[in-house]
């Protein structure tokens, strides 16, 4: 092979490179880009009555606790554990009515724009096309405390 060869798919591989890392890099495949930022981390004890409906799988609860974020969660116990979801559209930018609600018992809900995720999945089933935001939690079934964070 001569050099020229060399340099040609050198540079080839160089811009296929660039190009995917520049492409995956650009999307916010998670959330919008003025999601607010926020500090989680709380501890719930499920045996308290305000959370005593998550020791029942499929149910949920609204958590508006110091440490829960800017407009609060949304947990849900699912047969694996739980989810935990943000209250904040994924998909737009915070308006006054773009706090995400629990509909039927079965999805998740957004008032502004009547985006749609099922409850204990958050797969998207109208208008948006990325999940609620979740995070991270871990969870004692000795002393039922259930911690939440990011």
């Amino acid at each position: 092979m001569n050099i020229k060869k060399i340099t040609y798919i050198f540079t080839l591989i160089l811009t296929v490179s660039l190009l995917t890392f520049s492409s995956s890099c650009s999307e916010r495949n998670e959330t919008v880009s003025c999601f607010p930022n926020a500090t989680i981390s709380l501890q719930l004890n499920l045996n308290l009555p305000s959370y005593f409906k998550l020791q029942t799988i499929g149910s949920w609860v609204y958590v508006n606790e110091v440490g829960s974020g800017t407009r609060g969660l949304i947990v849900v116990r699912i047969t694996s554990g739980f989810k935990v979801y943000d209250r904040n559209a994924p998909h737009i930018c915070p308006d006054t009515d773009t706090t995400l609600e629990v509909k039927n018992d079965t999805s998740v809900y957004c008032p502004k724009d009547k985006a749609e995720w099922i409850l204990i999945t958050g797969q998207p089933t109208a208008v948006a096309n990325i999940p609620p935001k979740t995070y991270a939690y871990s969870f004692d079934p000795i002393s039922n405390i259930l911690s939440i964070y990011n």
